[in-house]
């Protein structure tokens, strides 16, 4: 079984450290593509137009010099390009949850959602900040992901990723999350105001808005909280509705 390990914290974080752990429990093969320096709020940002640099640290690890999707597309397009694709994509362990709306902003779910586009399973972690890093987290975050690897046919599916919250202390009982709603980036701190020119500095943290069932609810219960993402379920619209839309369209402007 062929592992691929990837972060937003950048490769000397110790989540990433976490995860090689655990990995290792389950996997003798495992790679490290992961970025040089953190990346906050990265989202899907791919590095076009511009010359990126893999350097190896030790055996099937490297340092990236772009963001955290990246770290997919060079392990598929340079490490693997003459085959050999890995069986599982991890990501994290990311230093704070992933909740709600950061499943658009996170660099972490990012490389989860990359590997899907790949058609790999993924799994992206997060993790409640003030967790450790001893023995009984790695044996229960080994345990997690060997239960899911086996239980895949669950969960796998084109075009999904699983985003899994871990709690400050593991183990832990799991539930299943449905997206809950906690903006961040909802408010801004004027620096100051010249003439025609504002200076601002988008303001930290989020409200930690919380409804029953959601991630939320379910970290801050000492439970894991896993969710289901998928972008390729988008339906076609109803025919209707283009024929509504196709109609207003002959008719004369007002």
């Amino acid at each position: 079984m062929r592992i691929l390990i990837a972060n937003d914290d950048g490769i000397d974080a110790p989540g990433i450290a976490l995860l090689r752990k655990a990995a290792a429990r389950i996997a003798s093969d495992i790679w490290v593509v992961a970025p040089e320096r953190k990346w906050t709020a990265a989202s899907h940002h791919l590095s076009f137009d511009k010359e990126l640099t893999l350097s190896r640290r030790e055996p099937q690890v490297y340092a990236l010099s772009g963001t955290p999707a990246d770290c997919v597309v060079a392990a598929m397009t340079v490490l693997f390009r003459d085959g050999g694709a890995p069986d599982l994509v991890l990501s994290g362990v990311n230093d704070g949850r992933n909740a709600a709306e950061d499943a658009a902003y996170s660099g972490t779910l990012s490389i989860a959602r990359e590997a899907s586009f790949w058609n790999l399973p993924a799994i992206g972690f997060s993790r409640t900040k003030g967790g450790t890093s001893e023995e009984r987290d790695v044996a229960a975050l080994a345990a997690l992901i060997k239960n899911l690897w086996r239980t895949r046919a669950h969960w796998t599916r084109e075009g999904t990723f699983l985003s899994v919250n871990l709690p400050k202390d593991l183990s832990a009982e799991i539930g299943l999350a449905g997206i809950g709603r906690d903006k961040i980036a909802g408010a801004a701190d004027i620096v100051s105001e010249e003439g025609e020119k504002i200076v601002w500095r988008i303001r930290r943290g989020r409200p930690h808005t919380s409804r029953p069932g959601d991630e939320n609810s379910l970290i801050d219960s000492g439970r894991i909280a896993i969710v289901r993402h998928c972008w390729s379920d988008g339906a076609p619209l109803d025919t209707g509705f283009a024929d509504e839309l196709n109609n207003a369209l002959k008719q004369p402007a007002s």
